[in-house]
């Protein structure tokens, strides 16, 4: 039981990254409410002080930003099974963290978001104070390597360019477009345990995992318009916008035809190293949506990394899954392995087994119902 709550953890919180989140990182777009006003934390959990306003599924996204932000788990600051309970001074310290928060970023930044818990905290509890010297770290970067990579970026391909050599890459646009359906199975591995895992998917935003755990099943599910995660002996864990909207880029990634739709406009960035191999990074930004960053390897075209992330009220939780082990069936090339890095670890998936074009009911897809009221689980709000 305890692999399946790492389990959950891990796919539902962010790896915070000390270069380039801040620039990538914008609100996401408003939920559909059929006209409703949304409930707010303080509506749904109990004992919230400070994130009261707060749409309530924005609550969790926030909790699992401060647990990266300061490399601990919920119990740092809560009791297991009363979170709503106020005994440890850890949540007391915590209100007043977030408090100072809001207050720096309002009287210096204008109210716009600047200064996270981990501008300071850089994934520790206790913030270090005094200047760390370790040359390793703290490399200078010469003017005339600032003005090499400047000058580089200059002679770059285009992003149709490159967009249109990874098409050709896995296969071709025609193989790609008529890809509607795959079915995986392999494992997955959470430290060195692996577990058996099935992946249905259906083009273009649907995407349901299972993981087979000695306990009962664990299952994240996307239909294009919502997202749950449901684990043995707990409520099914209703997705927040942008969770979903997160959800809904991972499974688009599984076909290739439409990324050029996904994206509105691309950027092309500096090119950057991948364990040793040069890649070109496109970054993509969609409507009212953070911009995702697709790494593409500059010699086979093939995309080896995606970086995308989760709004939250107190900063960005990023994700980021990086792809191998390309082989082909059917005429196209599919990664048979990647890992997914978020807050508290990560999780690698090996496929086996593949079936594509073959046929997947819709109701594979539907969320399991959510009961009508939830209970207590607020963190130091």
């Amino acid at each position: 039981m305890r692999v399946t709550k790492i389990l959950l953890g891990t796919f539902l919180a962010g790896v915070v990254f000390a270069v380039g989140v801040a620039g990538l990182c914008a609100q996401s777009r408003k939920p559909s409410t059929g006209g409703r006003a949304p409930k707010t934390a303080e509506q749904v959990y109990k004992n919230i002080q400070v994130l009261q306003g707060v749409p309530a599924d924005q609550l969790i996204p926030a909790m699992q930003f401060i647990t990266a932000s300061l490399g601990v788990q919920c119990d740092f600051c809560h009791l297991e099974n009363a979170f709503e309970k106020d005994d440890k001074e850890t949540k007391q310290t915590a209100r007043k963290m977030i408090r100072m928060m809001f207050a720096i970023n309002k009287d210096n930044f204008d109210d716009h978001r600047e200064v996270t818990c981990y501008a300071c905290h850089r994934g520790a509890h206790k913030p270090v104070i005094t200047p760390v010297l370790n040359e390793e770290e703290a490399e200078l970067v010469s003017e005339d390597k600032m003005h090499h990579e400047k000058a580089s970026t200059a002679s770059l391909p285009s992003a149709d360019q490159i967009l249109g050599k990874y098409l050709l890459a896995v296969g071709g646009a025609d193989a790609a477009a008529r890809l509607s359906t795959r079915i995986q199975k392999g494992t997955l591995t959470v430290g060195s345990e692996p577990f058996p895992v099935e992946i249905l998917a259906k083009a273009p935003d649907k995407r349901v995992t299972t993981v087979h755990f000695p306990g009962g099943d664990s299952v994240i599910g996307v239909n294009g318009q919502e997202g749950w995660v449901s684990t043995p002996g707990r409520p099914v864990h209703e997705m927040s916008p942008s969770e979903v909207d997160a959800a809904i880029m991972d499974a688009e990634l599984l076909f290739p035809a439409s990324l050029k739709q996904t994206f509105k406009a691309w950027r092309v960035e500096r090119p950057e190293r991948i364990k040793g191999r040069g890649a070109y990074v496109l970054s993509g930004t969609r409507e009212s949506l953070p911009t995702v960053q697709l790494y593409f390897d500059q010699q086979s075209g093939l995309l080896v990394r995606a970086l995308h992330f989760v709004e939250t009220p107190l900063g960005c939780n990023p994700t980021e899954i990086d792809y191998a082990d390309y082989r082909e069936g059917g005429g196209l090339k599919t990664p048979f392995r990647w890992t997914v890095a978020r807050s508290n670890g990560r999780v690698t998936i090996q496929i086996e087994q593949m079936e594509q074009n073959v046929p997947i009911d819709d109701d594979k897809f539907v969320k399991p119902a959510v009961p009508a009221s939830t209970e207590s689980q607020p963190g130091p709000s």
